[in-house]
């Protein structure tokens, strides 16, 4: 069975318009990455808890607070690496200098003998769309279209 990880995409109306909030790995692996390297805040997760119940567990431990807002689900997708990754989305304007994220071990460099340890995030911030669509992972990608398609239709029913 596939590996599952579950993470939320907030948004928020920005003084540029429509934002959504990435974060950038944290770690020796992603750190000159940028373009094509954020996320959502995403982890893994078993089958003894709901894929909603794993987003906000995760968003609090990756960024260091809960998400608030009224969730809604943007579905899933499989990503290259064959992990099913659920999304969930609510609007809210998290600060993102309050970001705090777990930490993880790992040796580094590789067969050094020396472990450190490092943030899963090391920061987050708020991106227009157009901006995200160049900082996101390609395979989350569209999450940032069934976004538009979900506040669209939103719009729309008013």
């Amino acid at each position: 069975m596939a590996k599952q990880a579950a993470g939320i995409l907030l948004y928020r109306q920005g003084p540029r318009g429509l934002e959504v909030l990435l974060a950038h790995p944290g770690g020796p692996l992603w750190a000159r990455k940028d373009l094509g390297a954020w996320t959502i805040p995403k982890g893994q997760f078993g089958n003894d808890e709901s894929a909603l119940d794993a987003a906000k567990r995760e968003f609090e431990e990756e960024m260091g607070s809960p998400a608030a807002g009224a969730f809604a689900q943007l579905g899933t997708i499989k990503q290259p690496s064959g992990k099913v990754v659920h999304a969930f989305t609510a609007e809210s304007d998290f600060d993102v200098k309050t970001v705090k994220s777990n930490l993880f071990n790992l040796e580094w460099p590789p067969r050094s003998g020396r472990m450190g340890q490092f943030p899963e995030v090391d920061r987050a911030e708020w991106f227009g769309l157009e901006e995200a669509r160049k900082r996101i992972l390609k395979g989350q990608e569209p999450f940032l279209d069934r976004l538009l398609t979900l506040l669209k239709s939103v719009t729309a029913g008013e």
